[in-house]
Parts: structure tokens; sequence; C-alpha cells
């Protein structure tokens, strides 16, 4: 099932945040039906850097095409602003396509844009962003979705959001995200609102502006779909924070030995024993 019909189905759609090949296996091994590739996530696992706009649209596509070699989930794909102009997000389109995404995300910022809960945020032209939809839908060559992202809230309130995203569904998007609403009043005006016209997706970030809230009160709200973006970095990140503690503290792994797979678990997590069983189909040992 390819994601447009997914997205007809009465359940919300829960999207992890996968950042390479190795998480994109491990999200699809827990049984998700879809995957959201993060500017933030390969910017902060590739780059070690803050989500501000650093990540390049080659860095990104490079990372998909990784992802789509290791799991057959279609994939939610961040494209920043189209890195650009309309005829950027064109080319961004195309690019992203090729490298294997199901659905690009893109969002009304200026560039360089920044995390959707970080503050001081800046907005080009409804009319504009209007263009880059219209430019991605028009030169998209498969069935791949257009999710607008508005992050008008944090800056012209919720009443331009509102107005902003009816704009972008006239456009062309296919699925709307309005990010960082403040609160479930917020969440709940949003769902109001569009239920019914296009898909609905939220955003649930740790420690962000939007209260954290589960799949299935989402989807009672009236959302279609959730993404949990970063997770997996923070979590990550502690572990190999807490890892690293340990390591330079005892000068061995013993310590950690109950929060870590050992040699055979990871090979097995990872596949080892089918690609070596494979191997020898081709080796003309078998």
């Amino acid at each position: 099932m390819n994601l447009r019909a997914r997205l007809t189905q009465p359940d919300i759609l829960i999207a992890p945040g996968v950042y390479d090949g190795l998480t994109a296996t491990l999200a699809t091994d827990a049984g998700f039906e879809a995957l959201y590739l993060s500017g933030a996530a390969v910017t902060y696992t590739r780059l070690g850097r803050p989500d501000i706009g650093l990540c390049t649209a080659s860095e990104m596509a490079d990372t998909m095409a990784l992802i789509a070699d290791r799991s057959d989930l279609p994939v939610i794909m961040d494209a920043d602003t189209g890195f650009g102009n309309a005829l950027n997000a064109r080319r961004t389109m195309l690019t992203y396509e090729r490298a294997g995404a199901a659905a690009l995300q893109v969002e009304d910022q200026t560039y360089p844009k920044r995390c959707g809960h970080l503050s001081d945020k800046s907005l080009i032209s409804c009319a504009e962003m209007a263009g880059k939809i219209s430019a991605m839908a028009d030169a998209r060559r498969h069935d791949t979705l257009i999710i607008a992202r508005t992050d008008a809230i944090a800056v012209e309130g919720i009443e331009a959001a509102i107005d902003r995203a009816g704009t972008y569904i006239e456009a062309g998007a296919d699925v709307l995200f309005i990010e960082a609403p403040r609160d479930e009043a917020e969440l709940g005006r949003i769902a109001n609102t569009f239920q019914g016209q296009v898909p609905l997706l939220a955003n649930m970030v740790e420690g962000g502006a939007t209260p954290i809230s589960s799949a299935q009160t989402l989807q009672e709200m009236g959302f279609d779909i959730v993404i949990f973006p970063g997770g997996i970095v923070r979590a990550l990140a502690r572990t190999a924070h807490d890892y690293y503690n340990s390591l330079k503290n005892a000068g061995s792994n013993k310590p950690f030995t109950d929060r870590m797979y050992d040699f055979d678990g990871l090979n097995a997590a990872i596949g080892t024993p089918d690609m070596l069983a494979l191997g020898k189909r081709f080796d003309g040992t078998s």
C-alpha cells in the first residue's frame, strides 16, 4: 500500500524519525508502516550541529538513498524550504523522488531556516510559498505527496497560520502541517478547521512548543499522521553520553553491558546471518 492509500485508512499513521540505514532497519523491524527522515536528525548526527539550515539537499538525498536500500517502507522526507526559490523546490522534488522519498515536506520559512521549535523564525510571503508548492506539484513524476508546513503560529499567530494553510491547500498541497501549536486548543482549532479537506500532520517534539500527545489522542482530535522526528537522536545521544562516561570512568564496557547489544545481538539485528547466507548463493561454493 502506498502512502496516499494508507492515509485513506481510519487509523492514524505513526512515523518515527530515522536518520540512517541502522535506525531505518530497527524502526521497520519494530512494525511501523512509514518512516520520517528529519533534516534536524541528519544535521544532529552527520554534522553534530543544530538545526539551523546547515544540512544540504544532497546530504539529505544521499541519506534517503541509503535508507531506501534497507527499508521498503514509505519515507516522509524533510525538504526544508525547498532549498531556495520555486525552481530550487522543483529540483528538490526530482532529487528526492530519485532517492526514494514517498512524500516531501516543505515549509514557508525564509532560508536558511531553523527548527520549528526555536524562536526568531521568519517567513516568506504566502504567495511565494504557494508558488513553491505549485512548482513541486508540476515537477513530480510519481505519486509523491507534498506536505505543506507553515511556521506562522510563532511569527504571525494562529489566525495567520490558518489563512496560510488554506492557501497552501489551494496551491496543491496533499497534506497539511501547521507547526508548533502551543496547546490543545490550537491543536483542536487546526483539526476542526481542516479535517476532511486533506490529511493533517502533527509533530511531537520532546521539550518543544507543542504538548506531547499520544497517537490515539491526536487521532480522536482529527489528525491523520503523527511524526516523532528527533526522538531517536535524543534517546541515542543520551545513551552515548552515558556510555562514554561509563567507559572513561570504568576503563571497561562491563558496567554498561546490560544496556548494549553484544556482538551476536547486533549482528542479528542488522541481518548479518541472512547476508552471509545470501552471499553463499552467489559465491560458487553452494
